[in-house]
This record gives C-alpha cells, sequence and structure tokens, in this order.
C-alpha cells in the first residue's frame, strides 16, 4: 500500500507572532507604563520629591539599556527561554521593590531589577524573537506583535491604579508579578524554545529556503559610528523617545489634578489605543517601496501637534486636551515599531541586527534621562506644565531634523526615482 502524503506543518511562525504580542503586554504594562503609575504612587505614600522618584525612574530605563547591549550575548550563552523567564522573574521582583520601598536607596535598587528585567520583554527582544521567522512580511509581523506593547498600556494604566486604590500596591505588585512569571514561563516552554532550523521552516512560510549568499562580515561598532544614515538614525530614535518618555513618565502624574485618577487612567488607556491604531495603519498601509525615515518623520509631526494642544488646553478638562492625548498617542507605537524597519531597508542583512541592537541601546541610554530632566521642569505639582510640553515638542522636532538629515541626496534622489531596495 502506497504511505500516506506528509501533511505540510502549519507554519510556526505565526504562533511565535501571538506569543511575541503577549510577552510584550506585560513587558510594556508593567516594564514601560507601570513607572510613571508608580511614580505616582511613590510619591503620595512617601512624600519623597518628585524629582528623586523620577530619577529612580530614570535609573530604571539607563540599567536596561546596559543590559539591552548584552543581550545577544545572554540569548547565546544561555538561550532566549530562559533569558526571557529570568527577565520576567527580576522584574516581578523589581516592581515589588518599587511597593515595598521605605528608603531611598532600596527604591534605587529595586529600579536596578525592574530596569533589567523589562527589557528582556521590550523592543530589542520582540525583534530577536521576530526577526528568525520573518523577512519580506517582517513589517506586517513586527507591527502585530508590537501591538501588544500598547494594548499593555490600555490593560494596565488602568489596571494598576485601580488594584493600588483596591487592595494596595504591595498587593498589587504580587499579583500582576506572579501572573507574569507564570504566563512568560508557559511561553518561553511552548514557543520561545522553537526556531526555524529546529521547525524545519523557513522565514514567511515560504516552501523553499532562501537563497544561499555569500556570508559578510559585519563592521565593526567603530565604523557604524561613522556611518550617516546609522547616525542620524540613532539620533532621531534617542530624540523622539527622550520627548516621549519624558512626557509618558510624568503624565499620569500630571493629568491626575484635572481629570481624577480613574477618568487619568482612561485617558492612558485611550492613548495606547490610538498607538495600536497608528502601528497599525503603518504596518498594513505603508507600501514596502515607502521612504520609512519620511513615514517615521510624519509619524512625530503627529506628536508634535498633540505636545502644542495640550499648552492650548491650559490644564482644563476641554476637547484641546483629549484631541492632544489621541494625537500623541497615535505616534507612540511607531516610536518603536518603526527604527527596525528603517534599518532593515537601509543596511544590508548581515548589518541589520547590529543596528537595531545598537539604536535600542543608545536611544534607551538617552531617554533614560528624560523622567528626571523633565522632572526638574515640575517645582510643584501644576507648575512648569507649558514648558514641559514645548520641550517635547522642540525635542520631536529636532527627531525629525535627524531623520531628514539622514536620507541624504543619494537617498532622495533612489526614492524619487526608482523607489527603495525591495525587501
Amino acid at each position: 500500500m502506497p504511505l500516506p502524503a506528509r501533511t505540510a506543518r502549519p507554519f510556526f511562525g505565526w504562533h511565535v507572532v501571538a506569543a511575541t504580542f503577549l510577552l510584550a503586554i506585560f513587558g510594556w504594562g508593567v516594564g514601560f507604563y507601570g513607572p510613571p503609575v508608580f511614580l505616582y504612587a511613590v510619591v503620595a505614600r512617601t512624600g519623597w520629591p518628585v524629582a528623586m522618584v523620577s530619577a529612580a525612574v530614570t535609573v530604571h530605563f539607563l540599567f536596561g539599556a546596559g543590559v539591552v547591549a548584552n543581550l545577544p550575548r545572554l540569548y547565546r550563552r544561555i538561550g532566549v527561554p530562559v533569558v526571557t523567564v529570568t527577565g520576567a522573574g527580576l522584574l516581578a521582583i523589581g516592581i515589588l521593590g518599587w511597593a515595598l520601598a521605605a528608603h531611598p536607596w532600596q527604591l534605587f535598587l529595586a529600579a536596578l531589577a525592574s530596569g533589567a528585567g523589562w527589557v528582556a520583554m521590550g523592543a530589542a527582544a520582540v525583534n530577536a524573537l521576530i526577526a528568525p521567522w520573518f523577512s519580506l512580511r517582517r513589517p506586517a509581523a513586527l507591527g502585530m506583535a508590537y501591538n501588544g506593547a500598547s494594548l499593555g498600556g490600555v490593560l494596565f494604566s488602568p489596571l494598576w491604579i485601580t488594584l493600588i486604590v483596591g487592595i494596595g500596591f504591595v498587593p498589587a505588585a504580587l499579583t500582576i508579578g506572579g501572573v507574569m512569571v507564570v504566563v512568560v514561563g508557559m511561553l518561553a516552554v511552548l514557543v520561545f524554545r522553537h526556531t526555524p532550523d529546529s521547525m524545519g521552516q523557513n522565514p514567511d512560510g515560504s516552501e523553499s529556503p532562501r537563497p544561499q549568499t555569500v556570508p559578510t562580515r559585519a563592521p565593526a561598532r567603530r565604523s557604524l559610528l561613522r556611518d550617516r544614515k546609522f547616525l542620524t538614525l540613532a539620533a532621531g530614535v534617542m530624540l523622539g523617545l527622550f520627548a516621549q518618555i519624558g512626557l509618558l513618565a510624568h503624565f499620569f502624574s500630571l493629568l491626575v489634578p484635572v481629570l481624577g485618577e480613574g477618568m487619568t487612567g482612561l485617558a492612558m488607556a485611550g492613548a495606547t489605543l490610538a498607538a495600536i491604531l497608528g502601528r497599525s495603519m503603518v504596518g498594513w498601509l505603508m507600501p514596502a517601496t515607502a521612504d520609512r525615515r519620511l513615514v517615521a518623520c510624519a509619524s512625530y509631526g503627529v506628536q508634535v501637534t498633540g505636545s502644542l494642544l495640550f499648552i492650548l488646553a491650559a490644564g482644563d478638562a476641554c476637547l484641546w486636551l483629549f484631541l492632544g492625548i489621541a494625537l500623541f498617542g497615535l505616534g507612540i507605537g511607531n516610536a518603536t515599531s518603526l527604527p527596525p524597519l528603517i534599518a532593515q531597508q537601509e543596511f544590508s542583512p548581515a548589518v541589520t541586527a547590529r543596528v537595531v541592537l545598537l539604536i535600542v541601546a543608545i536611544g534607551q541610554a538617552g531617554y533614560a534621562f528624560a523622567p528626571a530632566a523633565f522632572g526638574l521642569l515640575r517645582p510643584g505639582d501644576t507648575a512648569g506644565t507649558e514648558a514641559l510640553f514645548l520641550c517635547v515638542a522642540a525635542i520631536q522636532v529636532a527627531a525629525i531634523g535627524c531623520l531628514l538629515v539622514g536620507r541624504g541626496p543619494a537617498m532622495r534622489q533612489r526614492h524619487q526615482k526608482t523607489g527603495p531596495k525591495p525587501l
């Protein structure tokens, strides 16, 4: 009897996208959108100065930047699943430390743990998990996975404040941290331990492997630091995120006097819903031949408009305030999902992974100082808000300038005549 035909295994890459989507929900919901709420909760509980607690938020992001730079080495040595679960565990311990801190040194120690943990579930980790499985369809795959980051803000911004007010900061940290560790552990065992080679599959689910190319040596870090495209991309990303993180770190405590705690949580959730919309529109509607630097500039431009509307609102719960939240939110997701796509378009495959790693590390090292820097613009609960919003807009304009300068005459001519190289 003839043997039955072997049924092809469904492409596992979409399972990786779904798992990474869930990982990003916890990573951003706890490690990114959590600190603004933690800042408010710690100041309310201890009475410590806003500037000092803002410095702890800076330590959280700055220490994470150092860990990001070493993620590939950690992946090679102990494996992606172990690194991911360890990161979740450190993040859970860190947020518990934020809740328990009775002295400033304890708060900063907790910030080190939470900062080291969340980057294993952050932008660099998402890109590292998705990249082996997708090439041509990477923009859509990354867009779907990064939407988990925005959904994390939608879910966790109101959830954190509800739990902290309802059961207290410590029980809230124990509950969310415990669930996070269990879920991430299951994802690591069931999904993240698999690779295209171990599953016998090719990127994008194609039936034939990608054409073999002669391996090229990736340029040294020193040579990248002399590359105009890399320098302007890294500077633009860093400035854009500096403005964005600086505002988001203080946004919750700025809105509470105007909207109240409950409504502020919903407003933060609305901003992240707008981020999902903005990222989805770019992921699905951006043509493959589009100049992605110009797309990023447009996204920053929308956020600049939102920042200026905050000034026009003048601290009132009016239409300008909510419109500003929506416009600023539209660009939140694109600030993290577009840079890897720009790198994929402008650099060879042998260089792209290193470029993405470096721009994430440089970006996080730069924006880590934003919470503390913007905290200096807040001498009181309400003073200095106009200066803060104006600084946000000015820095984002500078980010647009960096991205435009990086295009250069050759790149502009290429897009005007033939479009960018196909992916």
